[in-house]
């Protein structure tokens, strides 16, 4: 290439036996191509490429975001390569000898310390001591900016603004004289690096440069190898990524989501629930408006609808669980658990229990347990639990007439109207990665109970000692739960106990004014370490801005947000934020009913593979089948 100006890269001769570019290459292959000494003409766009060749001495996590939120085309590319730990600690053997000897000879002609030489050798022997006990590696880094323009005037403009950027974060950026080709080719998508401008960077300071992170809320351990956190959208105002971690070093893992109708809670709550699956985190969902089917069916979820036909709940069974080599293990006092939770369960169908009826009661269910043949011997567990319509009968035969009441009351629910629920052994094991049951078809007579059994079910699995996990308990339409009291009852005991069992709890919920004005609603707001305000209504924006302590500025950005905009709040930090899902994500999660009208119901093409997570066991008992 001559140095003298331009020219024009000429096409290469046809091959004809060369393969043919298929319609989706070519879309990416520029018409022209022209090199400059210090830009490219491509295709009509005009270019240049930079190099990093100063760094600051101390970095920040998320220092290079002002880079990728840069409001002009800037491409910003990252080479790293590993530096095996012999040649490291040779390379910084050598780099002290050099620094020691320089200081030597400073002092010995009596020349003044030169602060920059003190402050490299201090740095060395530091990096040196941290590399030889294993706490830290060594990376060789290039850093490359590409800067796009529609002219050369405007490129010349735009190199100086990055470049007055770049020096704000004290970075000196070079522009790649006379290989402007290969420094495009650094900036591309391919993991070539033709500069080879590098800098050695230790691990703390190389996991810093990713700004996977939002300069707004605490940043993760950035020595920590294992993916934490989910992608929760952009920031509002800097356009960085928001990426927060709710099982990090936080108080609680729960979380609260408040906002009108249409703002965006369940869009953001489904989203989040789908990337934490890829995490490895299991997922219970108490869908009580059958929002979660498409979800489910993507990512072969364990899908419980409840007032189907031929889906039932059995409240006898013992809360037996299987860990993951397959043994079945239950608490030492099953049955006795068992035995008191039906006493809830019965009252929650039929109304108040007297004395007498609840002595009853606890006879037949015991008589009932015997009649199948299960005893407080653990080895009886694992035969079929008895059935509501075995309780009755037993307590149809008894000479106790309160029995013979208590049984005439449970009929409708044994042989009558509403018998569907619980006329045989239990449908669905209510285990998998992700589990939603939907509430949604159940009547109104045997919405309590139902949400009793769904709520029992998941404590059980939550608070299983020999299956611990990261879990996470979705609550959709909270408003709807709060209504019954065992789902309050439910809702307060998980917000206070759950991150005892590496849970964490998500309430989303509409009704704010309703929520923030009882005692439980504040206390399930006080313990969610994670609190997302969406756009809010006039009438309870009062109230939010003293519950939350809100500035001005987020009062007025909480009444204007755009649909799925929202404020996340973590402590004292705080950031704006809009929810961002790809086109799959979004078709999976989207309740827009002008969308599902339009869209086709072939969801073949949306199976989502989600990876397992392995568990630990303790001390249980564990059951053979009797």
């Amino acid at each position: 290439m001559s140095r003298r100006g331009r020219r024009r890269a000429s096409a290469p001769a046809r091959n004809p036996s060369a393969q043919p570019v298929d319609a989706a290459a070519a879309a990416f292959v520029p018409d022209a191509l022209s090199i400059a000494p210090r830009h490219l003409d491509v295709g009509g766009d005009v270019l240049a490429t930079m190099a990093i060749t100063g760094y600051p001495r101390e970095v920040h996590a998320g220092w290079l975001a002002p880079l990728l939120t840069y409001p002009g085309r800037l491409d910003v590319a990252v080479h790293v390569d590993p530096i095996d730990p012999v040649t490291a600690a040779s390379r910084l053997r050598r780099q002290l000898s050099r620094l020691e000897s320089g200081r030597q000879v400073g002092d010995e002609r009596g020349q003044l310390i030169d602060p920059q030489v003190e402050a490299a050798t201090e740095d060395a022997y530091e990096l040196s001591s941290r590399v030889a006990r294993g706490e830290g590696k060594l990376f060789r880094l290039g850093l490359y900016l590409t800067v796009h323009a529609a002219s050369e005037n405007a490129l010349a403009d735009e190199v100086a603004a990055v470049r007055a950027l770049a020096a704000s974060l004290l970075l000196d950026a070079k522009p790649v004289s006379y290989r402007s080709l290969q420094g495009w080719v650094s900036t591309l998508p391919l993991g070539l690096d033709q500069v080879r401008m590098r800098r050695t960077f230790d691990t703390s300071a190389l996991s810093a440069a990713f700004p996977f992170t939002s300069p707004d809320l605490p940043p993760a351990d950035p020595t920590s190898l294992a993916p934490a956190g989910v992608l929760y959208g952009l920031n509002v105002a800097s356009s960085g990524l928001v990426h927060w971690d709710r099982f990090g070093d936080i108080d609680n893992h729960n979380s609260i989501i408040l906002g009108r109708s249409g703002a965006g809670k369940s869009y953001l709550v489904k989203l989040e629930a789908l990337r934490s699956l890829y995490r490895g985190i299991e997922i219970h969902v108490v869908d009580p408006e059958d929002e979660y089917a498409r979800l489910a069916s993507a990512v072969g979820a364990s899908y419980l609808h409840l007032g189907g036909d031929g889906v039932r709940i059995n409240p006898f069974d013992l809360p037996i669980q299987t860990t993951p080599d397959g043994r079945r293990t239950a608490p030492r006092d099953a049955l006795v658990r068992r035995s008191l939770f039906l006493h809830t369960a019965i009252a929650v169908l039929v109304g108040q229990l007297t004395a007498a009826e609840r002595a009853a009661l606890d006879v037949a269910i015991t008589a009932t347990y015997q009649a199948a043949g299960i005893s407080s011997d653990p080895r009886s567990w694992g035969r079929p639990a008895p059935l509501l319509a075995d309780l009755a009968a037993t307590l149809a035969a008894s000479q106790d007439p309160a029995a013979v009441t208590l049984g005439a009351r449970l009929h409708p629910f044994t042989a009558g109207a509403f018998s569907g629920l619980f006329n045989g052994p239990t449908t669905g094991r209510g285990d998998g990665h992700l589990v939603v049951y939907s509430l949604r078809d159940l009547p109104d007579e045997l919405k309590p109970i139902g949400t009793l059994l769904v709520l029992d079910a998941i404590w059980r699995r939550v608070s299983n000692p020999a299956d611990r996990r990261p879990r996470l308990v979705v609550v959709d339409e909270a408003w709807l739960l709060m209504r019954e009291r065992a789902g309050a009852d439910f809702l307060f005991r998980m917000a206070k106990s759950s991150r005892k069992y590496w849970a964490g709890l998500t309430v989303a919920t509409q009704d704010t004014a309703d929520v923030l004005a009882t005692d439980l609603g504040r206390a399930i707001v006080t313990n969610a370490a994670t609190q997302i305000l969406l756009r809010q209504a006039p009438q309870a924006i009062d109230e939010i801005t003293q519950v939350f302590d809100l500035s001005q500025g987020e009062r007025q950005f909480l009444l204007s947000a755009d649909r799925g905009q929202g404020l996340l709040a973590a402590g004292a930090q705080r950031v704006a934020f809009q929810a961002l899902a790809s086109q799959v994500e979004h078709h999976l999660i989207t309740t827009n009913p002008a969308e599902l009208a339009a869209d086709p119901q072939d969801d073949s093409f949306l199976d989502l593979a989600v990876p397992g997570d392995p568990a630990d066991d303790d001390g249980q008992i564990y059951l053979d089948a009797a």
